[in-house]
């Protein structure tokens, strides 16, 4: 039996999707705001933000919701992350990659997952102990894959071009042995199809907490591993880096990461001895 919480999460995910399909046939005179330098946010992320939040709030009005468009409200134990839309940009040109994401985190961690592609019609869950399904049939990751031959996704977000060179570096240092690195523009989604085994591994930088809280718990429930950039497996959703994958992967690409000095890219600029003084 599915967790109660969890049917919640998946009729609020349903009635987002049905937000963005009824809109697709207008996305031409769709309202766009650019929240930051390339980074755009449609009138329909908002709509379908409101109908998550309505059924999120009917049955659990004390819990705090943290929603890519109306930010934090609430505050306690638990709370509802929340992305209505993760692929504004794909939506907005009509290629067909992009999904509702929804988790409910305990404390820093996810401990239930709903990701729902409204195109395919595919609904991604999970809970913490008990796996992760796609339309009710368990799912697992590529526990056999190495990273020679592997299919990777990652993404060039605009805010981290600022590190482009390294992270250009770890994509050459990956591509001596994967068969390929692939954008294809929704961070929750590609954690999705990693949990599913369509691809071999994702890692990012720049991401949001909504991005990813969904998906990483649908790969650790699907027999993967989700950490940052340094490895560290556990409150990482504020962190701004994700890599997932089998561990046999997730070991290659956090190599490749440090190896090309991307990680380093992150650390604080060094103290000027002359402006301390």
């Amino acid at each position: 039996m599915q967790n109660p919480v969890v049917n919640v999460m998946v009729k609020a995910a349903r009635a987002a999707g049905n937000v963005l399909l009824r809109n697709m046939s207008r996305l031409e005179s769709l309202n766009v705001v650019e929240k930051a330098r390339q980074d755009y946010a449609s009138e329909v992320d908002g709509l379908a933000e409101r109908e998550i939040i309505r059924e999120l709030k009917r049955a659990y009005p004390d819990y705090a919701i943290l929603g890519e468009e109306t930010g934090q409200t609430g505050k306690g134990r638990y709370t509802f992350i929340v992305d209505p839309l993760d692929g504004t940009s794909n939506y907005l040109r009509g290629i067909p990659h992009f999904c509702v994401s929804i988790a409910l985190v305990d404390n820093g961690e996810p401990t239930d997952a709903v990701i729902y592609d409204p195109l395919r019609n595919e609904l991604f869950c999970a809970s913490r102990g008990a796996g992760a399904v796609l339309n009710d049939r368990r799912i697992r990751i590529n526990t056999q894959r190495e990273i020679g031959g592997a299919v990777l996704i990652s993404g060039f977000p605009p805010r981290e071009r600022k590190r482009i060179g390294p992270q250009l570096k770890c994509i050459e240092m990956l591509l001596k042995d994967a068969e390929d690195v692939r954008r294809t523009g929704s961070a929750a989604l590609d954690l999705a199809w990693v949990a599913a085994g369509r691809s071999d591994g994702y890692f990012e930088a720049g991401v949001k907490a909504w991005d990813i809280a969904a998906g990483i718990l649908l790969v650790r429930e699907a027999g993967g591993r989700a950490c940052d950039f340094k490895g560290r497996n556990e409150k990482i959703l504020f962190e701004g880096q994700c890599i997932a994958g089998s561990m046999k992967v997730v070991d290659a690409v956090q190599k490749a990461v440090q190896e090309s000095g991307w990680l380093a890219s992150f650390a604080p600029p060094p103290l000027n001895p002359d402006a301390a003084a």
